[in-house]
């Protein structure tokens, strides 16, 4: 008797536990759908509220006394606004986030200055390309640029958010030229002496600067009306500098600076050749025989790494000279795609990626005034299960509602665990 009501009872375990994993599995099929379908509105909200928390978390720091402090939160503050497109949220902290950029750029030191430079697109690529925020902003940040006593990683990053600010926010041909004679009067620090040789004082952090200063000359050169530029180029008021200037870049110590000046060079022949097809054509096979050597360089005393690098963008610019083909480039994100089909357009996107960094995917997908800018159009519809198009969640969202999946069925199997043991007992 004893044995036989132990194995019916047994027996009655074995039922409810079938049981409860069959409600487990109801569960799990459950949420299984909600995450394959879509994000479900309380994820969003949930992950939305995590984002804000954070953010204001850092927005607290940022007023710290500590310089530490305050340089985490300007990071904090930069990384969640590459990752997360959140416009209504700047918008009303908007006057807040500026007086930090303005502070840690005019009192700050070092890294505080450089984290408050890369802010400073980032808070305008959120708020659509307000051309207000922008030119207040570029005061302070011109003067930082200017000022030989701030160090040179500084004065790169503020020239780069300078050049990004201009680019969003600036339509005058008479200002960009300007703040493009602004930046060859940085770059200009590399250019051959007297003697044609290289200056032997450029420093690497030098070499940097000068770098960023050529790549935001380069972008904001993609904004000027080919005819104007063509003009500008070759009138010999001296509004540019003459294509044996950048010749002669090429000749630089410092890669960075080298790579700027073949891809400047590039731009420049694609919008002078928009104009007319024969632009600087006498100036053609000189520069093809000074980019055939980079493209083809194995010195040994350059880093393998920076030979690989500097190879493949001059065989790219080499092919540019002599056939007049761009590199194509695709990149693809969620079910759409970009693609990077001319110099001008290659140089914007990389200039985007400098700012957005690993959250560039998300911001093509969800920030309308990014999509603006490459002709993407209105952002895909998240119509589910019986649309066309469906917004695929994000590694947070999917965390969230595997986490709910597993309380679920910690829950419910708690509950059967309970039921066992009195039956058993």
């Amino acid at each position: 008797m004893p044995r036989r009501n132990k194995k019916s009872a047994a027996g009655r375990g074995r039922t409810n536990d079938s049981n409860s994993e069959d409600e487990s599995f109801d569960n799990v099929s459950v949420y299984s759908h909600v995450s394959e379908v879509a994000s479900s509105e309380a994820t969003d909200e949930l992950a939305n509220e995590r984002f804000e928390e954070k953010f204001e978390k850092a927005l607290e720091q940022a007023t710290e006394k500590s310089a530490q402090t305050r340089v985490q939160a300007l990071q904090a503050i930069c990384e969640l606004l590459m990752h997360r497109y959140m416009p209504d949220f700047v918008e009303d902290r908007k006057m807040t986030l500026m007086d930090f950029v303005e502070k840690s750029i005019r009192r700050g030191k070092g890294q505080e200055q450089v984290w408050g430079a890369r802010l400073a697109p980032l808070l305008v690529l959120q708020m659509g390309g307000d051309e207000g925020i922008s030119k207040a902003m570029n005061q302070f940040l011109l003067n930082t640029v200017q000022d030989k006593s701030v160090g040179f990683d500084a004065r790169a990053k503020c020239c780069t958010a300078v050049g990004l600010l201009s680019f969003l926010g600036c339509e005058d041909v008479g200002e960009l030229v300007h703040l493009m004679q602004g930046f060859e009067a940085i770059f200009a620090g590399s250019y051959l002496r007297g003697d044609d040789k290289t200056p032997v004082s450029v420093t690497a952090e030098a070499g940097t600067f000068h770098a960023e200063a050529l790549n935001a000359w380069g972008l904001l050169l993609t904004l000027i009306p080919s005819g104007d530029f063509v003009s500008l180029m070759t009138t010999g008021q001296n509004m540019f500098p003459s294509i044996k200037k950048f010749l002669g870049l090429l000749q630089s110590t410092h890669l960075d600076v080298r790579m700027a000046a073949g891809e400047t060079i590039a731009l420049i022949l694609e919008s002078g050749r928009a104009h007319e097809e024969d632009f600087l054509e006498d100036d053609i096979a000189e520069l093809s025989e000074a980019v055939k050597q980079l493209a083809t360089d194995s010195h040994k005393y350059r880093a393998k790494r920076d030979r690989k690098a500097q190879r493949a963008t001059f065989r790219d610019v080499l092919r540019y000279l002599e056939e007049d083909i761009s590199p194509e480039i695709s990149i693809r994100f969620g079910t759409e795609s970009l693609t990077l089909d001319s110099w001008s357009i290659h140089h914007q996107y990389s200039a985007m990626c400098t700012v957005m960094g690993p959250g560039m995917t998300s911001q093509l997908q969800e920030n309308e005034f990014i999509r603006d800018i490459f002709q993407l159009g209105p952002r895909p519809t998240n119509t589910g299960i019986n649309g066309n198009a469906k917004v695929k969640p994000s590694k947070l969202e999917r965390h969230l509602v595997n986490a709910a999946a597993f309380k679920a069925r910690s829950i419910t199997r708690g509950k059967n665990r309970d039921k066992r043991s009195a039956v058993v007992t």
